[in-house]
């Protein structure tokens, strides 16, 4: 498929990319879950073709819907900021474990168990600085009542929630990270989201909580991962998941650039300084307890045939 052959999808994300400080490199015809047909657009920064972000919709996509562009365009203002970290793809949970998000096959599709939910597919991998196998296979299931919520079962629309309910369901120990496996699931259900006050819900903080994710985020991300490069602080997509704002979030870099741990940059970018890389023992015993929590455990007794069957 070329650029032209989809007018209805290719100049909507055209006309997107552009408000978002983007261009289209390419696009071109592929196929999702079930081969299913879709329309892959590659986008580069305006100012920087080599820093790259992929979209993945229906080939049938339509925007017929008022408030679908405006959040497309969003989307891409927020992938565009994030093309500037040193690793676009990569997250920090609220226990400590650095990972990346990579090979979602958009956009969801109905449960071919007979269950009535639709699932997107998609592999986490653990991001600790050194070549670890360490991932998940992911298959992340959004009920038909939480579908209703949703504007469209497309990657700009569900792309947050769906990375973030990931990361909360890491955090509770209900994924593990392995060398090999089968897909793990991720129920995306209405508890994590308010009909009341119209806002997704993933983790309660508080400025205590934040600085300390914060600290992990720039460790991980821009010390260890990144060499040393800036990382974008202000992400909205982890406003979310922290049920906070992206103000808080920058007050918090500030709370640790006073604390000589953060340095700022331009654009809301910050990275990390040679204190808060002297803490490695701290991190990586945070990592290792993240872990931990998320490996299968057994009753002893049960194990060593001390209780009844």
């Amino acid at each position: 498929m070329t650029v032209g052959s989809k007018p209805s999808i290719s100049a909507a994300v055209e006309q997107a990319a552009k408000r978002a400080g983007l261009v289209v490199v390419s696009a071109t015809e592929t196929t999702g879950f079930g081969d299913a047909p879709t329309a892959s657009f590659e986008l580069a920064l305006a100012s920087d073709a080599g820093r790259k972000v992929g979209l993945e919709l229906s080939e049938n996509f339509d925007f017929d819907k008022p408030e679908l562009l405006p959040e497309m365009v969003t989307f891409l203002v927020e992938s565009a900021q994030r093309l500037r970290n040193p690793r676009p793809d990569a997250y920090v949970t609220v226990e400590g474990l650095p990972v990346s998000f990579s090979d979602f096959k958009w956009p969801f599709h109905k449960s071919t168990s007979g269950a009535d939910t639709h699932l997107v597919h998609g592999t986490m991998h653990l991001l600790d600085g050194t070549d670890t196998p360490l991932h998940a296979k992911i298959a992340a299931s959004m009920t038909l009542t939480f579908a209703e919520i949703v504007p469209a079962p497309e990657q700009p629309y569900a792309e947050t929630f769906i990375y973030n309910a990931i990361r909360k369901t890491l955090d509770q120990g209900q994924l593990e990270m392995v060398k090999s496996g089968n897909r793990q699931p991720v129920p995306v259900t209405t508890r994590y989201y308010s009909r009341w006050q119209k806002k997704f819900l993933f983790t309660e903080s508080n400025p205590q909580l934040r600085s300390a994710y914060i600290a992990r985020k720039l460790y991980w991300l821009s010390g260890v991962n990144g060499g040393g490069a800036p990382v974008w602080i202000a992400d909205p997509r982890d406003a979310q998941y922290l049920n906070t704002t992206p103000e808080e979030l920058a007050e918090g870099a500030l709370v640790l650039e006073a604390a000589g741990m953060a340095k700022g940059w331009d654009q809301g970018m910050w990275s990390a300084t040679e204190q808060l890389m002297e803490q490695k023992a701290v991190y990586e015993a945070a990592l290792h307890a993240a872990l931990d929590f998320t490996k299968p455990t057994f009753n002893e007794d049960m194990r060593g045939g001390h209780t009844n069957m």
